[in-house]
């Protein structure tokens, strides 16, 4: 008995076939599936605690009514990171000079009447009925420039050279001058803090990295002695070095975090219990200090656990960085992880004590439309660097 093998039908250019062929090639890509379950599990913990935060039994619209936009902003933030993911390679890299370039017209637009002031920073822009803060995507899109300025060496050569440290420092300074102007601090320390990882991982000459970390301590320095900070950034420096300077204000806000991280104990109250967070006694406990809830509510154990998670994904993504057989994508990595560490690190180390107050959000914690889908399309440059071939052939 013979039998007749038939050749599958080729993949149409309909609907159907871009669907099949989308599936096809996410079969061929290998996702770090611990990396993506964290950061879920940290986006639906971030979830629990902002319904808990924001919970108003008489509001207009719904109790949970800060819950429900940010599961929109979710949903889209997810449609992007799957997106980025599953999309070629090559292409995050080929069109980085354009998201670059788009990231740049926001951060002016910011600057424009279209711009709006919040909590003494010029960070928004209005676009119709849809509010983008972009200094969020600006730092993706950051890492993406950088990556391919000091992650593709010339023929011939082995590693940036100063040259190429040259075009990466013009490229630095667009979003890094834009942000200052507005000003917001915290995002440019997150900007530079990225900058320097990455350049410090990309094989750059040793004198280029002393050299900017010297500049940097100067120009500290400078604007500490000429007085060029505004008032509202040095009162939050003043009530880092001492709340009671200014009881009630900067100071408040360190001395309430201070006292509802506190007063969780082990165990916390439980959710939709902690007195400190129903009363609001804690300003922006939704977004910069979101972290107040998770030790008032949850105690001790939630707190490290949420650290935890925050841990396992940055070691995931710096062990696929360690993978990677190309500079482009392992700088990809090392700028996306370093991004999200400084940011944690100094969002909950605000909530401690440790930290200046800054206005840094936690990582798909915190509520924020334009922070979460920035990051989780950074996440999806990571598993798209991820990809099976890993050699960007």
């Amino acid at each position: 008995m013979s039998t007749t093998h038939t050749a599958p039908e080729p993949l149409g250019p309909g609907p159907a076939g871009r669907v099949a062929r989308a599936v096809a090639g996410a079969r061929r890509r290998r996702l770090d599936w611990v990396l993506v379950g964290t950061v879920l599990a940290l986006t639906g913990i971030g979830a629990l605690l902002l319904a808990a935060a924001t919970y108003e039994p008489g509001h207009p619209e719904s109790p949970l009514a800060y819950l429900e936009r940010h599961l929109l902003h979710v949903a889209v933030a997810v449609a992007v990171g799957a997106a980025v993911a599953f999309v070629d390679h090559r292409k995050p890299r080929a069109y980085a000079p354009v998201v670059f370039a788009l990231s740049a017209v926001l951060l002016a637009l910011v600057l424009s009447p279209l711009g709006q002031v919040v909590n003494g920073s010029r960070s928004w822009v209005a676009l119709g009925p849809v509010q983008l803060q972009p200094s969020e995507f600006a730092k993706g899109a950051l890492v993406l420039m950088i990556a391919v300025l000091l992650g593709e060496p010339r023929d011939g050569e082995t590693a940036p050279t100063s040259r190429d440290v040259l075009f990466s420092l013009a490229a630095l300074a667009v979003p890094l001058g834009l942000v200052m102007l507005q000003p917001d601090l915290g995002t440019g320390m997150v900007v530079g803090t990225t900058y320097l990882a990455m350049l410090a991982l990309s094989g750059a000459p040793l004198r280029w990295i002393l050299a900017l970390l010297g500049c940097g301590a100067a120009a500290g320095f400078s604007v500490w002695w000429f007085g060029l900070l505004k008032s509202y950034q040095l009162a939050r420096f003043t009530s880092f070095l001492d709340p009671s300077a200014d009881p009630r204000g900067t100071g408040y806000n360190a001395t309430q975090a201070m006292n509802a991280v506190g007063s969780g104990g082990i165990s916390g109250s439980g959710l939709f219990q902690g007195q400190l967070t129903a009363g609001r006694f804690v300003p922006e406990q939704h977004t910069d200090f979101i972290f107040t809830v998770a030790g008032e509510e949850l105690g001790f154990v939630g707190g490290i656990a949420v650290i935890g998670l925050l841990a396992l994904m940055l070691l995931r993504i710096l062990r696929i960085a360690a993978g990677c057989e190309q500079p482009y994508g392992r700088l990809v990595c090392v700028g996306v992880a370093a991004w999200f560490a400084f940011q944690s690190f100094i969002n909950i180390g605000m909530t401690l004590g440790i930290t200046p107050i800054t206005g840094i959000p936690l990582p798909f914690v915190s509520y924020g439309g334009s922070a979460t889908i920035a990051n989780m399309a950074a996440v999806g440059l990571v598993l798209g660097v991820n990809a099976r071939d890993r050699g960007f052939e």
